[in-house]
């Protein structure tokens, strides 16, 4: 008998049940939040101005990118990844590992695009539920966004004298 899994994937090393649980996770989430969020009577902003949303965007890059590639954070990937090399800035690069949820939680820690959807999600609920102080945390996070964006102009400036 064959799986949809088997049809999906030659190799069968796709965790889809792994993929489906966490989508599950992620929309019993979402759907958690617009209820908790309807009992307490948030109310939803008429519109999100470009400038939030452009700092949303911001901030969704650098904590996906802290989360998905920072040494710092190597222990929240640890129990599902491995390390497979050094990446650009200090970054490092970690592969899945293991089978089922736990290679499927692997994938989603170790790609930036995948942890992305997590984090803009959180802070959109955030912003929302609280648009002050999501504007300031995300100004943050945006803060570090330009940081890293200047250090790659000096690192190229410093680059191009040398040549």
């Amino acid at each position: 008998m064959t799986t949809d899994a088997a049809r999906y994937d030659d190799q069968g090393e796709v965790p889809l049940g792994g993929y489906a649980a966490l989508a599950s996770v992620f929309a019993a989430g979402a759907g958690t939040f617009a209820l908790v969020a309807r009992r307490r009577g948030v109310r939803l902003p008429q519109e999100v101005p470009p400038w939030d949303v452009a700092l949303l965007g911001a901030a969704t890059y650098k904590t996906a990118r802290v989360l998905t590639r920072d040494k710092i954070t190597s222990f929240v990937r640890a129990p599902f990844t491995r390390r497979s090399g050094e990446g650009e800035a200090s970054e490092v690069m970690d592969e899945p590992r293991g089978s089922g949820l736990r290679r499927a939680i692997g994938d989603l820690v170790a790609c930036p695009f995948c942890t992305s959807a997590w984090t803009a999600g959180a802070l959109v609920c955030s912003y929302a539920a609280a648009p002050r102080l999501t504007r300031l945390v995300c100004g943050g996070f945006a803060a570090l966004t330009v940081a890293d964006w200047l250090h790659y102009a000096w690192t190229w400036t410093q680059q191009t004298t040398e040549s």
